[in-house]
């Protein structure tokens, strides 16, 4: 539901720290896509490829870089559209925060620690010995194992399982069924069977972090499984036992990383991306979708394809790929054609 009725365009393009280009008492009441836009609304543009549609828009102001200046609309002009994008969002929709408290039907353990300004929602079960911040929103559904830590402003959405011994830092999102701290994949097998090898380390998640639905993050054999300050992961990612994500790094949906992984800081994973274990991945590596890593990658590169190789290589190695068949052909041809000068020559 939206918080506000409207704003004028010079107050907006101030909020955003922007250039206002045009007729600042429009009234902003709200923002929509550059095709759905209407009278009263602002949308945005990052890239020349939607020009046509910027053209055709009907919305009240447009929210792009200096490039798109010749044009005869209403504009704020910032360096970057999506971002200023997000912040619209965030002052026409975001809700001040109103702490419910904990609701009775809640269970909570002994010796736990709760901060200020809470919410705690029906059916949630806090463990022993646990300790939650200040503002922290817990939805019911929510498991909290003994000893585990959340810090202040993190939001728990319905259905998360946080297991024993985790640490949660300050401003993580976990979405539903994000399930953290569950048994690392550790088998010893003797004689033709697998024995189930202890997990007894834990999982930290740093300040800033979001984790999509269903995502898994395993403890530790020993030590630690860390995920850094202002990751972000998409839906139904795998993150094994002992792996270490850098700073600020990316990863899409349905990745799957395999353990003692070590991930650098400001990397983009694509989906389906699957690791070997024991590997280390440079800081700003790019990874393209259904890529399999089989071995170390030296910080900024750009790779993909199973095996993955730099971006470069796979661009060519596609380029030959398609002309499979017609050498195929040739081959066949010239292996003919040897055969009858062979046979000529016999003769």
């Amino acid at each position: 539901m939206q918080k506000s009725s409207g704003i004028k365009l010079k107050d907006l393009a101030k909020l955003l720290e922007g250039e206002l280009s045009g007729d600042g008492e429009v009234l902003i009441t709200n923002i929509a896509g550059i095709h759905e836009a209407k009278d009263g609304d602002i949308t945005f543009i990052s890239h020349q490829k939607y020009k046509p549609e910027l053209e055709k828009t009907k919305a009240s102001a447009v929210i792009a870089t200096r490039e798109f200046k010749d044009l005869n609309k209403n504009f704020i002009f910032v360096d970057n559209p999506y971002f200023a994008f997000s912040k619209i969002l965030k002052y026409f929709y975001e809700k001040e925060y109103k702490p419910k408290g904990i609701d009775p039907k809640a269970v909570i353990g002994n010796n736990a620690a709760i901060g200020r300004d809470v919410s705690i929602y029906p059916l949630a079960v806090i463990g022993d010995n646990v300790k939650i911040g200040d503002r922290v929103v817990i939805y019911s559904g929510v498991y909290v194992g003994d000893n585990s830590v959340i810090g202040d402003d993190s939001l728990i959405y319905p259905n998360v399982t946080i297991r024993e011994d985790v640490v949660i830092g300050k401003r993580v999102m976990l979405h539903s069924g994000v399930v953290i701290g569950s048994d690392g994949f550790g088998y010893a097998t003797d004689k033709g069977k697998h024995h189930k090898i202890p997990q007894i380390g834990s999982v930290v998640i740093e300040d800033d972090v979001e984790l999509g639905a269903n995502v898994t993050v395993d403890r530790a054999t020993l030590g630690k499984t860390i995920i850094k300050r202002g990751t972000k992961v998409d839906n139904l990612v795998q993150i094994a036992h002992n792996v270490m994500v850098g700073e600020d790094s990316i990863i899409v949906a349905q990745a799957g990383v395999s353990g003692s992984t070590e991930i650098g800081r400001h990397c983009v994973i694509g989906g389906q991306v699957g690791f070997v274990d024991h590997i280390k991945i440079g800081d700003n590596v790019m990874i393209g979708a259904q890529s399999g890593v089989m071995s170390d990658v030296e910080p900024n590169q750009v790779i993909l394809g199973s095996p993955a190789i730099p971006h470069k290589d796979w661009l060519r190695a596609q380029a030959v790929y398609q002309r499979l068949p017609e050498m195929r052909k040739k081959v066949a041809e010239l292996e003919k054609r040897i055969a009858d000068l062979e046979k000529e020559v016999k003769e």
